[in-house]
This record gives structure tokens, sequence and C-alpha cells, in this order.
């Protein structure tokens, strides 16, 4: 079963409710009609900001921080958050408000509502840690450990009581004495080998060579260099020994237990990307998992990512040179959300053949160049990855806790619904990167110490001609509407955008 968080209003005018996460989610708790859990407007909760609370989920995690509200939110009776009563709210979202974890049979206070978090995780065997499944009458033994029947029947013939194990690294093979499964079974990688995974990836390289059927997709290769490094794991340049090709190897360690459902849907993830054949997009050969490690190959572009160009470039680009880029990216984007893809969720809750996916996480270093020369092509990398990961539960942290979220290119929809997945955030994302290329500036003023998701749920992106008056004004505007997102995103597809970016230049 998976790991599930609930929200049940306990005491208020909507007692009874009850708000189910499965899946890693962000929810604001509010007044305003676009919070996902609005609470009523009247006389009751008052006391209750527009945008008060952001709940930070990845089941069985849920953190809570208050946005610098009037009142503040109370969680067990205490009071978090709360700014000063001379302070207005701008003032007070540009002081540092720290995030707080809830468990089970926590309570949440916002003015008269008051919600009760139920976290339901599944019984790891302590023997073997694998799930035990939830059919079964679980009761811990006296030393308040769960066994699955398997372990039991083992003691049993042994004539020994079951005894706990401390789980093992699935690379290194050391034991580890924090709890690195997180409600989750399966495979555990150690924080050591996940600081500096190169010796441990090259020992899987070495297990490929001598045949290990699990490693196939990286089977011959050699690592030559580091290409880069981010939230999610590294990416290395890679040489296949006999036939010279040279692909990106990307590692990904997970931060908490990987288990065979989590492999299953990182796997068809993977595959979905892999269909795509476009030349601006990134090419998926292969990939697999093994050890707890998570790998994929693709196709190595020598150019590197827009935003290192953008560093060597000054920090910024002329329009022409945009537009070079723009127009094709828009193209891949197109087709990746209108592709026939293997893998997507039926009405059923199967998964079977469909058409387009969502990137979710377009920024500059998700766009790359085929080369360094004149002819370099641009190509949309990670398709869909970060989804993989979060859907699979594999994060480990929180959106709000790590660098995975990029609220800087996000529309206010997905800050109020991380999950959100129309093809219009990526639509909207990409606008926001063509702004950061053209001005060297973000859409948004993003005020130092000012939390980041508030400043998208509250602020305009600032109009392009007031940080660049030269750029031509049809062109302005077109730019500016695609990055319209309050109460709608202005663009719904590509194909639209570069439509109306093309109209403005003629």
């Amino acid at each position: 079963m998976p790991a599930r968080v609930s929200l049940r209003v306990v005491e208020g005018p909507t007692r009874g409710c009850e708000y189910r996460f499965e899946e890693r989610s962000t929810c604001i708790i509010g007044r305003a009609r676009d919070c996902n859990l609005r609470l009523p407007n009247d006389a009751a909760h008052r006391v209750v900001s527009r945008h008060h609370c952001l709940l930070d989920i990845n089941p069985p995690e849920i953190r809570i921080r208050d946005f610098g509200s009037l009142n503040g939110t109370f969680v067990n009776g205490e009071k978090i958050g709360q700014r000063h009563s001379d302070e207005s709210p701008d003032e007070g979202a540009l002081r540092d408000y720290p995030e707080h974890d809830l468990v089970e049979g926590d309570l949440i206070g916002l003015g008269q509502t008051v919600f009760r978090v139920d976290v339901r995780v599944p019984a790891i065997c302590a023997g073997c840690f694998e799930e035990i499944p939830e059919s079964r009458d679980v009761q811990p033994m006296k030393n308040g450990f769960h066994f699955c029947d398997a372990c039991l029947a083992k003691s049993v013939e042994a004539r020994n009581p079951p005894l706990p194990q401390r789980p093992r690294c699935a690379l290194c093979g050391k034991e580890i004495f924090e709890d690195p499964h997180h409600g989750r079974p399966g495979q555990v990688v150690c924080p050591a080998c996940r600081l500096d995974p190169l010796e441990q990836i090259k020992g899987l390289l070495l297990a490929a060579a001598g045949g290990n059927k699990n490693l196939v997709a990286v089977e011959g290769f050699r690592i030559l260099k580091e290409l880069g490094r981010g939230g999610m794991g590294r990416v290395y340049l890679a040489r296949h020994e006999a036939t010279n090709r040279e692909v990106a190897l990307k590692v990904m360690l997970p931060q908490v237990a990987a288990d065979e459902r989590a492999r299953e849907m990182f796997e068809r993830e993977c595959a979905n990307h892999r269909a795509l054949r476009h030349p601006h997009v990134v090419q998926v050969f292969d990939h697999g998992c093994s050890n707890g490690v998570f790998y994929l190959t693709m196709e190595y572009c020598p150019g590197g990512s827009l935003d290192r160009r953008l560093g060597s470039a000054g920090g910024k680009l002329s329009l022409d040179s945009v537009l070079e880029l723009a127009l094709p990216a828009l193209d891949g984007l197109d087709y990746i959300h209108n592709a026939e893809i293997p893998f997507v969720k039926l009405k059923d809750g199967t998964y079977g053949p469909g058409r387009g996916l969502v990137h979710r996480d377009l920024k500059p270093g998700n766009l790359f160049l085929s080369s360094s020369g004149p002819d370099a092509r641009i190509r949309i990398a990670d398709v869909g990855l970060a989804k993989a990961f979060d859907l699979a539960g594999l994060s480990g942290l929180t959106v709000t806790g790590q660098a995975a979220g990029t609220p800087e290119y996000m529309p206010r929809q997905q800050v109020l619904q991380f999950k959100y997945s129309r093809p219009e955030v990526d639509v909207w994302a990409m606008a926001a990167t063509f702004y950061h290329l053209l001005t060297g500036c973000l859409p948004r003023d993003f005020s130092p110490g000012k939390d980041r998701w508030l400043t998208v749920l509250q602020t305009r992106p600032v109009p392009i001609r007031r940080r660049d008056p030269a750029l031509p004004r049809r062109f302005a505007a077109a730019m500016d509407h695609a990055l319209t997102d309050d109460p709608e995103i202005g663009f719904k597809t590509a194909a639209e955008f570069k439509r109306a970016l093309e109209e403005s230049l003629s």
C-alpha cells in the first residue's frame, strides 16, 4: 500500500471533511478562492490570511510553514510564523519562517477550523525490510518490531525469536544506523554513497562487465568526467569502449528506500521519454535500476546548457540569438505535449498508450545545445524526470526543503498545487526562460529573504520592456501575455505562443 497523509477537520464549520494525499504535492491553505484548501470567508475565519500557510507533502512526510500571517498558525496549540503587529504583509514576508515537520496526531489550527494530521505508512519487516501486505493482521512483537511471515517461519525453524536487523547500503554494504526508510520498504543507499557516488557507479560498471543482467544498459561504458550535478543526482560523460559512442549517463541515488512500486513508476516515465523522437528533444537511449541506483543513458550535448551559455555571454543574449533558440524549442515542446507515448494513466487507474507529456521543470538548466558550433540545435532534456522521482516517492525531501522546486520558473498554478500538470505550465516556464535569456532578470522580482513561493502567489511578472525598453513593442506584448498567470495562463499551447512571437516580428 502506498503511504498516505490525510487532513481531517475535527473542529469548525466543515467538521468531518477529509483531504487525502497519496502523491507529492503542495497545498496552500487560506481564504483566497485560488487556495486548493480554502477556508470559509466568514467572521469565524477573519484571522486567516488570503494565503495563510503552505503544506508541503511527500507521503508519509508533511511540513507546514506560515507565510508571515498577522495571526499565525497554531500547531498543537503553539503559534508559529506570526509577523510582528507593526509589520505590513510584505515586511512580514521578508522574515524567515522555519518549516515544521508534522507527525501522526498533530493538530493544525486556523481560525475556528482545526485539522488533525493522519499518516498511514506500510508495515515493514524488520528482518528483510520488505513491505508486509496490508491484508495481513500486522501486530508488532513485544520489542515493537514487525516481521513478515517468511521471517517468522525462519525463526520458528531455528527455534529462536526473530531479531531486528539494521538495513545495509545497497551499494557499499555497510550498516545504516539512521532510519533511511521513511516508511517505505526496499533498498536504501547510505549517506556516504549518496555524497560521493562515483566509485560506487564505477563498481556498477564493473558488475555490468561481469554479466549482471540488470545492468545491460551500461555494459561496456567507461566514465570520462563529470558533466554536472543537481538535486536528483549527477551526470557523467561516458564512452562505449567497443563503439566509441559517447553518452550522458545520469545517475540518481534516492533519498529514501526504493521498492518495486517505485522502480515500476520510474521506469514507466523513462520509457515515455525514451519513446520521444524529435530533433529538439534530448534522446534517451536506455534506463534501469540496480542496487538502489537509478540511471539512464541519453544523448550527449557538447554545447552545454543555456544557463552556462548565459553566464559566458555576460548575463543576457540578443533578441536574434534568443529567437534562434526559442522558436525551435517551442516546436520541441509542442511535440512533447502531443507525442504518442506508451504509458498514460487511464480513467480506470491502469496505464496504457496515450498522447502527451508535461515536463514540469523547464528552465535554462534543462535546455541544451547539441554542439558548441554555429549550427548547434536546441534540445529539451529531462522530460518528466522530476515527475518520475516525485511520483515514485524517491525524492525523500519535500518540495520546499530542497532545490528541486524552481518557483522562479513556475506559474502560480504550480505553486498552488505542485502536481498541477497541464501543458500550459510548460509554456509559461519556457516564456520565463526566454525572458531571463533576453534581460538577464527573472520575470518576477524575488526580494532577498522573502518567501519565493509567496512571491509567486502575490506578485505579477514585470513587463519585459521595463527590463529592456529597446525590445519591439509587439514582441514584448506577446511575451507579457505568455507570462500572464492570473487568473489563467496566457497561451495554452506551445504552438500558439510560437505563432504569436512570429507574428509580432513580421
